[in-house]
């Protein structure tokens, strides 16, 4: 058995590099890991199913290892030291760098589920629309400035210009049209730097569809603090199209750029379908935004 570490130095405010880990690690008893970057084209082909692959960055390279970890059927283990971090979120995983590298030293594990689109993966969310504008414009003296709050920033910036654009949802139990502000495809609980999504988890076997129709910019805010007040998704709104489903396919009238994991990666359509408990990390406390058996939520019908 090995630990490999992959450092991103450019995630975050750059604070938590290499040097800084190596440092925590060392403490937890995992001494000299195998250093290598991404860009290294080897590396990958000597990772085995024994093997941990710790990584330090944001949620796109913990998305980019996550991949490497599946097909190897390694443990993928995560350092959180980007800008939003969901999917440290999703693993309940402790906020103390050294509490976080004794976990990872314990060895303790379990299964997730991950999102196959095409010819890819995520782990936290694929957005399509007004989602996707953070990850292509967000600029990064706002994301030092402002942190995880840069994506709001963003996104109120470009609220009012926007009239959204017309997409079918088609999902397990149906379809869904309408001309939508913003289409979220999530896998866990969390995106965007922590919002929730209820009754979510990425260890539940389902997508959480989450289309967010044109509407007035305090009609927005108002749907979006009572979810966020009420830990649930309202049964009947204008604004807000909740479905769970463990497939989902969203195509536009004409194609429109896809962001995963805060980078680019394809455009509509878009056609996901969640892969149940088979990346296995470290963690032992998956969270859960569920609030009992609530069923899914699909206002106008499908």
């Amino acid at each position: 058995m090995a630990y490999w570490l992959i450092c991103n130095s450019g995630a975050g405010d750059g604070e938590r590099g290499r040097d800084f880990w190596l440092e925590h690690l060392a403490t937890a008893g995992i001494h000299d890991p195998r250093c290598r970057d991404f860009e290294e084209s080897d590396w990958s082909t000597r990772l085995d199913d024994r093997d941990t692959l710790i990584v330090a960055g944001g949620d796109g390279s913990v998305s980019r290892a996550a991949a490497v970890c599946r097909e190897k059927g390694a443990t993928l283990a995560v350092l959180p030291s980007g800008t939003a971090n969901d999917f440290a979120r999703n693993l309940g995983l402790p906020h103390q760098p050294g509490a976080l590298c004794k976990l990872i030293a314990s060895g303790r594990t379990q299964m997730v589920d991950v999102a196959d689109y095409g010819d890819g993966m995520f782990l936290n969310v694929a957005h399509v629309g007004m989602g996707t504008l953070p990850a292509r414009e967000s600029r990064s003296t706002e994301k030092k400035l402002f942190g995880r709050f840069s994506y709001v920033v963003e996104l109120l910036r470009r609220l009012n210009a926007k009239r959204g654009f017309r997409a079918t949802i088609r999902c397990d139990r149906g379809v869904v049209k309408g001309r939508w502000l913003s289409i979220a495809v999530a896998n866990g609980a969390f995106f965007g730097g922590g919002n929730e999504i209820p009754e979510a988890s990425v260890s539940d076997g389902q997508l959480a569809i989450v289309a967010v129709r044109p509407r007035p910019i305090l009609q927005l805010l108002f749907t979006f603090l009572m979810v966020r007040l009420n830990r649930q998704t309202p049964r009947r709104t204008s604004t807000l199209v909740h479905i769970r489903s463990q497939r989902c396919l969203v195509h536009t009238g004409k194609p429109k750029t896809v962001t995963a994991d805060g980078d680019v990666v394809s455009r509509t359509p878009l056609n996901v379908v969640c892969k149940s408990g088979c990346l296995r990390v470290i963690g032992d406390r998956i969270v859960s935004t569920a609030d009992g058996d609530a069923g899914d939520v699909i206002s106008g019908g499908i």
